[in-house]
């Protein structure tokens, strides 16, 4: 329903079969379980801890995707950012129906570590979720990915560092040192993620103002109000951002869903792209992270959004009319 309502109920008579896929498989995300969970990461991330920065094992990616999968194509790719406050999490612990139904499917998702608080301090986050960007589009043709679009996803603190990410292409002040390099991102995904950070009232825990000035932002509560609003991704809203799909629980004990409505009545009013909003009856925070029907039913949503995305707009969508002009196919 939240696809029909921000796409229209025609969607999927517009999508179809959108690249080369590999015949189908048994793993994906229609089949939970904790059997199942654990063998995910042995069939999918054949190519692990690859460095994309200077800061050791928090700067390091897996590559998922099927073995099968034509090296020389061009996959659609997601990166996968994990959350954890801004201070636990790893590229191995999070979204794993979502990449296991996608690379089941011949897509390339990327999963990143970034370094983490109290050791380091923001912006070192979303630096260095712009610098696995930037080594993504460098890289990603080499592992059978398409280098000219990417959608990024992520959840809790990777929600807010992908809403972010999005919101905040090529801009300078998150890519010191690089600030040539292309962050741009074509569809942003994000669940239960923060996106104002000066909310008030029932919009934000109580404790997370105090603890995130603390310990990721290491700045007195009298000073952080200016570091906060320039952290928030509501504050970058603008009329060219990129289609975004948020998915956000009910029941959410940790990060209230008023962040998500808000966030998605300034997307509304401001974007020219789609605006997909699911609210989840009674799922709590981290809803997705292992097997289940709830978890499965939200893969395989945000892979009719990507899907509908990706053949909507970008160079895929000049490529495929190029295609159909000569006769080509892919």
């Amino acid at each position: 329903a939240a696809l029909d309502a921000g796409l229209g109920a025609d969607r999927r008579r517009e999508s179809g079969d959108l690249w080369k896929r590999p015949a189908p498989g048994g793993a994906t995300a229609k089949k939970p379980g904790a059997a199942r969970m654990l063998r995910i990461y042995r069939d999918y991330a054949h190519d692990g801890d690859i460095s994309y920065g200077e800061c050791g094992s928090r700067n390091q990616l897996d590559i998922w995707r099927r073995p099968d999968l034509d090296r020389n194509g061009r996959a659609p790719v997601l990166l996968q950012v994990p959350g954890g406050a801004w201070m636990v999490g790893n590229k191995r612990g999070q979204a794993h129906p979502l990449m296991s139904h996608l690379a089941e499917l011949g897509w390339i998702c990327v999963a990143i570590n970034y370094r983490l608080s109290p050791r380091s301090t923001w912006p070192d986050q979303i630096v260095d979720v712009k610098r696995a960007i930037a080594w993504t589009k460098e890289h990603i043709a080499e592992y059978g990915g398409d280098p000219e679009w990417l959608a990024i996803t992520g959840g809790s603190a990777g929600g807010h560092l992908t809403a972010l990410a999005a919101l905040t292409p090529n801009d300078p002040q998150f890519q010191p040192g690089f600030e040539d390099a292309d962050t741009r991102v074509d569809v942003a995904v994000p669940f239960y993620g923060v996106y104002d950070f000066n909310a008030t009232g029932s919009a934000v825990h109580p404790l997370m103002a105090a603890m995130v000035a603390k310990n990721v932002f290491k700045v007195s509560r009298t000073e952080i109000a200016d570091p906060f609003r320039a952290a928030s991704p509501i504050t970058y809203v603008r009329p060219d951002a990129p289609p975004f799909f948020l998915l956000h629980g009910t029941n959410d004990t940790l990060v209230p869903i008023e962040q998500a409505r808000s966030f998605v009545g300034r997307l509304r009013e401001v974007s020219q792209q789609p605006v997909v909003y699911a609210e989840l009856p009674w799922a709590q925070h981290a809803f997705d992270i292992f097997g289940s029907a709830r978890a499965a039913h939200a893969a395989v949503a945000v892979e009719q959004f990507l899907a509908e995305m990706y053949v909507r707009r970008g160079p895929l969508q000049q490529r495929s009319t190029m295609a159909a002009a000569t006769g080509t196919g892919q």
